[in-house]
């Protein structure tokens, strides 16, 4: 059965239209360039580029709401900078140098290449979770329609899927507005508690965290997969009593299994931490999509293949022409004819050079090869009709003139 009109399969960047991933203007993610990232702080380049690549990710994925919600990266712990979006820019123009340092309190640092501020309470969240937790390096508050839908539901976040098994211990913060009471801070950083990398906000929306951007990638990338499953699920089975629930104790989440390559010439891979891979290859999709992201691959996707053989070592016999004929009956017309002709004429002047390479081969034991044709049998007979004809005053030219005379010298020598 085909499917119905308007009807599509499940995917991640269904909400971007199609004609948009194959426009080939695209702002680069990697807008710095010399002396732009002299006064950054160590490794802030990098956390720049990969943040800026996160922001495009997130409006590709159907992640973004205009102009709102933040993703922010710790890119000193010892004097507590941040990097966040200047608030009124898309996600979809996010570039490196556009980004904002800021403290703790939500002060500007660096302004970075944009005339415009932050967004004070939208920071609000982040600036919590990070007073809270040292250990978190990025969070990512965003907002989807299933994950508000999920985070309205009594239920909560079921466990129906494996994406949903991978989040580990969700915990859940209940809506109170608009974030700016220090009171509700405190609440925030209590219901997160020490370990939880996914915080549902009741009536609102979603959160991730991760000791790195690629770890905070991973888990809000199944977070809302598996809100996505859990609705279009309730939508199907007519209800929470229809559906079978994975048992989370059952079903550990098992440690991640590393490639081992085999074989001549493979460099073992490296160590991938939680959602490197993953980040890796979509920084992977971006670049040749022409986004330039600056993202330094720790294994690269393809391997270069050897080069055996040289065009100069294929000798000129080899790339000439083939003067077989054809067709079965050994027939040749005019046309074929003359233009093979043509061909040999410019060839024997190509294979020449090897007649007396070819002739020692075969003396010396290898395959018989025929001799290249030279001017030895000449003798007075043939330069002296040549050298009366110029006496009697008849124009020949330079070259061939020169020829006989060497040869005429030959002959007498």
């Amino acid at each position: 059965m085909g499917m119905e009109p308007g009807c599509r399969p499940f995917s991640p960047v269904e909400s971007v239209p199609e004609f948009i991933l194959g426009l080939g203007m695209v702002t680069p993610v990697n807008d710095l360039r010399g002396s732009d990232s002299i006064a950054y702080e160590k490794g802030e380049k990098l956390l720049r580029c990969k943040l800026a690549a996160f922001y495009r990710l997130a409006d590709l994925f159907g992640w973004s709401q205009l102009i709102y919600n933040h993703i922010t990266v710790r890119v000193n712990s010892e004097q507590e900078h941040f990097l966040i979006v200047p608030f009124g820019l898309l996600y979809s123009e996010v570039t490196a140098s556009s980004l904002v340092k800021i403290n703790i309190q939500g002060d500007v640092v660096d302004r970075g290449s944009t005339n415009l501020g932050v967004n004070q309470a939208g920071f609000t969240l982040h600036s919590a979770i990070y007073a809270a937790r040292p250990d978190i390096k990025c969070v990512v508050h965003i907002h989807t329609p299933a994950g508000a839908a999920v985070s309205a539901m009594k239920c909560g976040l079921l466990p129906l899927s494996p994406e949903a098994l991978s989040l580990g211990e969700v915990a859940y913060h209940d809506y109170h507005g608009i974030l700016v009471d220090d009171e509700e801070k405190v609440l925030i950083q209590k219901n997160l508690g020490p370990k939880s990398k996914v915080l549902i906000l009741r009536n609102h929306g979603l959160v991730s965290v991760g000791e790195s951007v690629e770890e905070a990638f991973y888990y809000i990338h199944n977070l809302v997969v598996a809100c996505e499953i859990q609705v279009r699920t309730l939508a199907s089975a007519g209800g929470p009593d229809n559906l079978v629930l994975l048992d989370p104790g059952k079903y550990k989440v098992k440690p991640r299994c590393h490639e081992s390559p085999e074989g001549e010439g493979s460099a073992s891979h490296p160590k991938w931490q939680t959602g490197e891979q993953e980040f890796e290859a979509l920084m992977r999709m971006l670049d040749n999509l022409g986004y330039r992201t600056g993202y330094p691959y720790r294994c690269p996707a393809l391997r270069e293949k050897s080069k055996k053989f040289s065009d100069v070592e294929i000798p000129a016999s080899v790339t000439g022409y083939s003067f077989a004929s054809d067709g079965d009956s050994g027939t040749c017309s005019p046309l074929r004819h003359s233009f093979q002709k043509q061909q040999r004429e410019k060839t024997r002047w190509l294979n020449s050079g090897r007649g007396d390479d070819a002739s020692e081969e075969g003396q010396n034991g290898g395959s018989p090869k025929s001799k290249t044709k030279v001017w030895t049998n000449i003798t007075h007979d043939h330069v002296k009709p040549l050298l009366q004809s110029l006496s009697s005053g008849v124009c020949v030219p330079s070259c061939i003139t020169n020829c006989l005379v060497c040869a005429y010298l030959t002959v007498h020598s």
